[in-house]
């Protein structure tokens, strides 16, 4: 007996009866065809075009596969290895082909009976649970999918399994079948065959299959383990042209149940199926993952939140992902996080990626500026009696922007809101850091020691580079001179906020309020906030804020200025006045100041930011 991977997994140099199929082979065969997800992601993503023409289906299953690899899956016996694969899938699924993926795995653990091991014939009547499983999930199942692939492939086996009574001979035979299904899918669906492609889901899962039948073939576990955390991305340049994407964004979220109640996916489905297409409801009557494209992320949520706790959300916009695969505008990606404040028209016309940060009102949480509006936030504000608080986007937010991204790029630029002010920037450069050794692509994270419309003037100037023709070592070089030459001051109505979130001790928080203080903030060199005025009413404030501006006018050239705000869109025009005045420029955007920087600065709030030259 030989032992690998620090004594966890045990490999038997002794014959195996191949006969039956037991967890640990099962398992070990589905990290093969992961792996086989993993090097194909980039070469599906090309060929996405149904549901919609996003050019992630790849990045998706990678993602969910992933979420599958990381979690420890027990492998005493068949029921509990499919058990917990399907739970991790569940719980890490992307896109509409990874939850169709999920609810496939757990159909097919739902029928196995607690033993150590099944036969030919009871694995083939579970994958028919499995298909039948995968089509209720679906709202409007299309025929030329991969649940066509899947499907096809469960009947060759049924057919198939009375000719062999070995799961190597019998897996292997049924492989034939599931290509000849993946290449007649383009007859199936016009857009496919418009396109002159197979289905990339179903492409997916054909892959996976490759990879399962690799294992039982060979039995290389040794390579399965080192290679288990590799993921590679191919290089391919030719493009599938892109078209019209209906609903704006991809929306899924995992409802963990408050009580088990099996109606619960049909009474979710008739909630939220007016709001979009492509609706999938996976899941069992504990937790419930959905996936739906949609205008209304906000409304989705608002829908769903009355039935459980919702563990996770999802947003990605399908038509930035459309218009990065049909019309790329920049060489270099460019990244940043949801404190920016950059309105969306700049967004798009740059095509930057803006990870949202995530809003907490106790248990609830929100993506910022997606499933979060404004409006929505000052209004629990006011209600909630738990005072929010935030939380940075997580490793795995990053680590699946930085691949999606990777697949489209050689070179990828993040800029952040200041790392003395938050985390965003660490896990930003960890997935960065992780995926640039990974894929050999050139990664640069940055932090723009700037928050709000002053991180949002970074990002803009940055982009604009890049649009002439600078390069990643160029932009890198000009950081340091535009994060001292980005200037922020910030006028507040009230200290209130500033006490409850922590960023004014509670001494100085209550003598403040006692005194009605409006503190005038800046964002200094160093990414912290300091404290350069202490007005009695907002007059005040204002007169303070317009002197500095004055200062800063007199002695300097300005590149441009942009104002965000809580709120307080009377203020902001008279920040705009003046500068108009002084400089007779517009500003670059006025936006709202976003939910999570308002957590910790309240209503009323307005950050005047001026990029010098």
């Amino acid at each position: 007996m030989q032992t690998l991977n620090g004594g966890k997994y045990t490999l038997e140099l002794i014959t195996i009866n191949t006969k039956v199929l037991n967890g640990k082979r099962f398992y070990f065969s589905f990290l093969a065809g992961a792996q086989q997800v993993f090097e194909h992601q980039n070469a599906i993503n090309k060929i996405n075009v149904f549901p919609v023409q996003d050019g992630d289906t790849g990045t998706n299953m990678a993602s969910t596969m992933r979420a599958i690899v990381d979690t420890h899956i027990p492998t005493g016996s068949l029921k509990d290895t499919a058990e917990a694969l399907a739970d991790a899938a569940l719980m890490g699924a992307r896109g509409n082909s990874g939850i169709i993926f999920a609810q496939f795995l757990y159909g097919f653990s739902s029928c196995i009976q607690d033993i150590e091991d099944i036969s030919v014939e009871k694995f083939s009547n579970a994958l028919k649970q499995a298909v039948r499983f995968s089509y209720e999930s679906i709202s409007n199942p299309v025929e030329g999918t991969m649940i066509t692939v899947m499907r096809e492939w469960a009947e060759a086996i049924d057919k198939l399994h009375g000719k062999f009574d070995d799961f190597n001979e019998l897996i292997s035979a049924s492989l034939k079948d599931a290509q000849k299904s993946l290449a007649a899918t383009p007859e199936k669906l016009e857009i496919l065959r418009k396109k002159k492609v197979v289905d990339a889901g179903g492409k997916a899962f054909v892959h996976f299959l490759e990879g399962m039948i690799s294992f039982f073939k060979h039995g290389d576990i040794r390579s399965i383990l080192e290679n288990r955390n590799v993921v590679k991305v191919e290089n391919l340049n030719d493009n599938i042209s892109h078209e019209v994407v209906n609903f704006r964004y991809c929306t899924e979220a995992l409802l963990i149940l408050d009580k088990s109640r099996p109606e619960l996916k049909e009474i979710i489905r008739s909630k939220i199926d007016f709001l979009g297409d492509s609706l999938v409801i996976a899941g069992s009557s504990k937790k419930i993952r959905l996936h739906i494209h949609t205008d209304t992320p906000a409304k989705v949520f608002q829908q769903i939140s009355g039935y459980g706790h919702i563990s996770y959300q999802k947003v990605d916009d399908m038509v930035m992902q459309n218009d990065l695969v049909s019309a790329k505008k920049l060489s270099t990606g460019l990244i940043t996080d949801s404190t920016c404040d950059l309105p969306q028209h700049i967004v798009d016309q740059y095509q930057i990626q803006v990870v949202p940060v995530k809003v907490h009102f106790g248990e609830k949480f929100f993506l910022d500026g997606l499933t979060l509006s404004p409006y929505e936030f000052y209004k629990q504000l006011d209600t909630s009696e738990i005072y929010p608080n935030t939380s940075q986007p997580s490793y795995h937010d990053f680590l699946n922007k930085y691949e999606y991204m990777s697949s489209l790029y050689d070179s990828i630029l993040s800029i952040h809101l200041s790392r003395n002010l938050s985390g965003v920037w660490s896990n930003s450069n960890k997935a960065g850091t992780t995926v640039a050794n990974q894929q050999k692509k050139d990664i640069k994270v940055l932090s723009s020691n700037k928050t709000a419309s002053g991180l949002g003037l970074i990002v803009l100037r940055a982009a604009r580079a890049l649009e002439a023709g600078a390069s990643l070592k160029d932009i890198e070089h000009s950081m340091e001179g535009w994060t001292k030459n980005a200037k922020m001051l910030v006028s507040t109505k009230t200290i209130k906020y500033l006490m409850k979130s922590g960023r004014v001790s509670p001494v100085k928080g209550i003598l403040g309020k006692l005194m009605g203080l409006k503190p005038l903030l800046v964002v200094n060199e160093e990414g912290t906030i300091d404290l350069i005025g202490k007005p009695v009413t907002e007059k005040g404030s204002i007169a303070m804020v317009q002197k500095e501006m004055r200062k800063l006018v007199k002695n300097h050239k300005i590149w441009a200025y942009a104002i965000s705000h809580a709120d307080n869109a009377e203020t902001a025009q008279v920040y705009i006045d003046e500068m108009k005045k002084l400089i007779g420029k517009d500003p670059e955007f006025v936006s709202p100041v976003t939910p999570a920087l308002a957590v910790h600065t309240g209503p009323g709030v307005v950050a005047l930011s001026i990029m010098l030259e």
